[in-house]
């Protein structure tokens, strides 16, 4: 393989083809326990296992009444028990909200709707419209509740109870690794100098993480002196190891950038190498092949922590979504709040920050490659595609950062 001489993938189709390599590569795949599956994906479409009710299920506290009134009580019947039949006209059972309804009742009535002579008759006025629960209202039997490639959060979890699941088949967590790499970073104290405080060591395991991958702290190194066999070294430990092998700087052709050498000496094969976006230039995905059969994959972040973050965004992110089974990740719609402009032939990824409608989107300060603080406040990217500008009012895609639920509001 060679890094020299290639044309920038268009961004929309980086992320694509990233896509495509996770989707390709997935397939491994767990049984989890309903706890431990939040936040994971289903590898397998979730079916009811019964009709959902299984049983009729009264939606009231009150009665369950035969023919006409008064009604004679002859039992009850609570939720999580068995009721006998009401076989006889003028009888009834009190009933439980969740109860099973008995066989025979031909209505409901509400405790608060119903009066009690001195004999214990029971009279009232049952509502037109049921107060039970049919089996099947929610789901029948076998029927797909959600396919596979969903995401698992507590409320999928819940109805996974409900159908009476004790586990669940998840794709496996793709394993990541972090390699620095530059002899000029400092991991302690100020910069100065001449030398500049490592930004991405701390912050790109927690991007990993909040797309789905597991970052084990041993698989973090660095920085990785600045020669080709420290550098092939230690590529070939972190994917001994790691499906996903991130690096950061050297993914240009200077004196101490030994990726695209390492790559060769691997047998790699590019899946995207450089992208047309700004900023961000330049990244790679590669293709490492696996000693099982299976491919790994290498992600060159550039060494600008912004730009880096932008690689994150545009390669990895979708590659993580591929090989979990989910979906790629969508772009949105926004209104620019102000004008963006474009970069020529190259997308424009411009932090923003969001309105409280999450309609609008502000361009952010700071927003330099190197520069980290617009990224701290900001909710993602607007994108401008090559050859254009954004006006204020344009409607305009956007590109939301991984955060978490409750971040950056």
């Amino acid at each position: 393989m060679s890094g020299d001489d290639v044309d920038p993938v268009d961004w929309e189709k980086a992320r694509e083809l990233a896509y495509a390599a996770g989707r390709e590569a997935a397939g491994a795949t767990e049984v989890v326990s309903l706890p431990d599956a939040d936040g994971r994906t289903l590898a397998e479409p979730l079916r009811a296992l019964t009709d959902l009710p299984a049983f009729p299920t009264s939606s009231i506290d009150g009665w369950a009444v035969r023919g006409p009134q008064p009604w004679r009580p002859v039992g009850r019947v609570l939720a999580g028990g068995v009721a006998p039949a009401l076989e006889a006209d003028g009888t009834c059972v009190e009933i439980a909200t969740g109860a099973m309804v008995p066989a025979g009742a031909a209505a409901l009535l509400r405790v608060e709707e119903s009066t009690r002579d001195n004999a214990g008759l029971v009279s009232g006025t049952p509502r037109e419209t049921p107060e039970w629960r049919l089996p099947g209202e929610e789901a029948h039997k076998d029927e797909e509740l959600l396919p596979a490639g969903t995401a698992v959060d507590p409320a999928v979890i819940g109805v996974a109870a409900t159908c009476g699941y004790e586990t669940l088949t998840v794709y496996r967590r793709p394993r990541a690794a972090l390699l620095v790499f530059g002899d000029e970073l400092l991991t302690a104290g100020t910069p100065g100098a001449g030398r500049v405080r490592d930004s991405l060591g701390p912050q790109v395991p927690g991007w990993l993480r909040r797309c789905g991958a597991t970052v084990d702290p041993a698989a973090i190194a660095g920085p990785v002196q600045d020669t080709f066999e420290a550098h092939l070294a230690a590529v070939r430990g972190a994917l001994a190891t790691a499906d996903l092998v991130c690096t950061t700087g050297g993914t240009m052709h200077g004196p101490v950038d030994h990726l695209h050498p390492t790559l060769a000496e691997l047998n790699a094969e590019y899946v995207v190498n450089t992208v047309a976006v700004r900023p961000g230039f330049p990244m790679l995905l590669a293709r490492v092949p696996g000693p099982d059969g299976r491919p790994r994959f290498l992600a060159g972040l550039p060494g600008n922590p912004q730009s880096a973050v932008i690689a994150l965004i545009t390669l990895v992110v979708p590659l993580l979504a591929g090989l979990q089974g989910r979906a790629l990740p969508a772009l949105t719609v926004v209104e620019a709040a102000t004008a963006v402009p474009g970069r020529g032939d190259f997308t424009h990824l411009a932090l923003a920050t969001l309105g409280h409608d999450g309609r609008s989107a502000t361009p952010a300060g700071h927003v330099g490659s190197a520069m980290l603080r617009g990224l701290s406040t900001s909710h993602g990217f607007v994108a401008v595609r090559p050859g254009t500008s954004a006006a204020a009012g344009d409607l305009v895609p956007f590109l939301p950062l991984p955060l978490t639920p409750g971040e950056r509001r």
